[in-house]
């Protein structure tokens, strides 16, 4: 199998079903940032060595799989008529007692803290960012087109887990957090 095979040589690309879109659509931007979402994780994945950070890096590699049933569901429009979504509603729960986990892991927050921190600290605060402009993505696809609803929660509920993730592994390697110069106290609460 020939890996290019000429199709967007004229600016547009195939979805799920064949269905050819521009390349700047919003449902190929869309899909295309939770695979950059995903690279994003995976740099951060490469940087978790050793027995330290063992349970986030297998949870990274799920994350991945997860993330790219998110992008087939937004590459799927509504003239793929036999699609069926992929992304389970239940996994957005099953985020939630992740990020109390790591949350506990991390010092207590109270005002907004630069990304940055060990290797694999900084880069699940990148990988963070990057799902959060995906889902940024995916609501403006929503705006236009059916997004399975499933879908942009996953997205939501991973942001945050990214980022407790990545306090956590600061956390674990010693290294502080640097709080932003001049944010109020905005977390009172400390979570």
């Amino acid at each position: 199998m020939r890996l290019y095979t000429r199709g967007g040589d004229r600016g547009t690309t195939a979805l799920i079903g064949g269905e050819r879109r521009h390349k700047g659509d919003r449902r190929i931007e869309a899909y295309g940032a939770v695979d950059e979402a995903c690279a994003a994780l995976g740099l951060a994945a490469s940087l978790m060595q050793g027995e330290q950070l063992s349970d986030m890096l297998r949870l990274a590699i799920w994350l991945q799989q997860r993330l790219w049933d998110v992008g087939a569901d937004l590459a799927a429009p509504p003239s793929a008529k036999d699609y069926v979504p992929k992304v389970d509603p239940s996994w957005v729960d099953d985020l939630e007692p992740l990020i109390d986990k790591y949350q506990e892991e991390g010092p207590p927050l109270t005002q907004f803290v630069l990304r940055q921190g060990s290797p694999a600290g900084a880069a699940l605060h990148l990988a963070c960012t990057v799902v959060r402009r995906a889902e940024r993505e995916a609501w403006r696809l929503a705006a236009d087109e059916p997004v399975p609803e499933a879908a942009l929660r996953f997205l939501n509920r991973l942001s945050d887990l990214l980022f407790v993730m990545a306090r956590a592994a600061n956390a674990r390697a010693g290294v502080d957090e640097i709080a932003y110069e001049h944010s109020p106290v905005v977390f009172r609460d400390g979570k």
